[in-house]
């Protein structure tokens, strides 16, 4: 039986600081495309709502540095579709595509994209074991059906992966995440939004009590020659990633200059390599090269049985998304 909450609409962005520091079980919704699911099935027991679609957070515009700011609740499909984001970020657009569903991208909003909790099987359970449930409860996964689970950044207390499509892209990007309290205002890069579980998995985020998130900042570059996104599951409608690779690069001469990397499907958060990227520099763009950057991206990867398989799959999703970057191919 679903617990009783109460509703609120916020018509000025102060109000949700404060409704959030009203109770620790307060809660922002856009879409609703997640966080619906996780209260139905108990695993969020939520005291009060706050609904933040009527706040103007709903455009996307240019900022002063030559990008592009995308609002909190503009839906992943008007992201995707919009003509300076296919233009200008196609990488952005081709992930957001691979994602869950038309009907779920008109509802899901770009900041709830951000916040959407991880959809191990042992998460949704509560009748089973779950650190990021349930902290200090254990985690069934370890020794359970780990298929889905991490290989990269894993700990003791938890495997599991962040689902997202839309921000393996965002880190690629560089993307950055604009944060708003009741009392201050601040820029996160996107690769410090999102946290590894080490002992507390509970926490997904870096987000403070009573902050928002209000955009999503892209900077003026955005590899529209040379990108590709690869995602590999089990089939091809409405699943998440057992390994996906969002990638963009500039050549000079033939060679690669600027190269970025980031993985789905395979850590708690969207993993991103700098040495990796350092690595490929200079380089001329063939398989070979590629494949030693593969090998460098997961030298530290660990399987725990059911995902072994998942170690080397990510290697041949990178690869493959660098040689499509190539021409921009799009991945059938």
């Amino acid at each position: 039986m679903m617990n009783d909450f109460s509703y609120t609409r916020a018509h000025e962005m102060n109000e949700v600081p404060l409704f959030l520091k009203q109770h620790q079980k307060n809660r922002i919704i856009g879409g609703g495309t997640n966080l619906l699911d996780l209260m139905k099935e108990g695993v969020e027991q939520t005291h009060g709502l706050i609904d933040v679609n009527h706040l103007g957070l709903n455009e996307i515009t240019p900022t002063e540095e030559g990008g592009l700011l995308i609002g909190a609740t503009v839906t992943n499909s008007d992201i995707a579709f919009n003509e300076d984001i296919e233009k200008r970020y196609p990488l952005l657009s081709k992930a957001i595509l691979k994602g869950a569903s038309p009907q779920l991208r008109n509802m899901a909003t770009a900041a709830g994209n951000l916040m959407q909790r991880t959809r191990c099987y042992y998460f949704y359970d509560t009748s089973t074991r779950c650190n990021k449930r349930e902290p200090g409860s254990g985690c069934d996964a370890l020794k359970g059906i780990n298929k889905i689970h991490a290989v990269l950044g894993a700990s003791d207390s938890c495997i599991a992966v962040h689902p997202s499509d839309m921000c393996v892209a965002l880190l690629a990007l560089d993307a950055k995440v604009h944060i708003k309290s009741d009392t201050t205002y601040r820029v996160l890069p996107f690769a410090e939004f999102h946290r590894l579980p080490g002992s507390t998995p509970h926490l997904d985020n870096n987000l403070k009590e009573g902050e928002m998130i209000t955009g999503i900042e892209l900077p003026k570059r955005g590899f529209p020659k040379h990108h590709a996104y690869v995602k590999a599951r089990e089939r091809n409608s409405y699943a998440f990633a057992l390994a996906s690779a969002a990638v963009g690069y500039s050549l000079n001469d033939s060679y690669l200059s600027e190269v970025h990397i980031a993985v789905g499907g395979v850590a708690h958060k969207p993993w991103r390599d700098p040495e990796v990227e350092e690595f490929l520099k200079g380089k001329l763009p063939t398989k070979d090269n590629f494949r030693q950057a593969a090998e460098l991206l997961f030298k530290n990867a660990v399987g725990r049985g059911h995902n072994d398989f998942k170690i080397e799959l990510g290697k041949r999703v990178v690869v493959r998304a660098l040689e499509m970057a190539i021409n921009n191919e799009v991945q059938e």
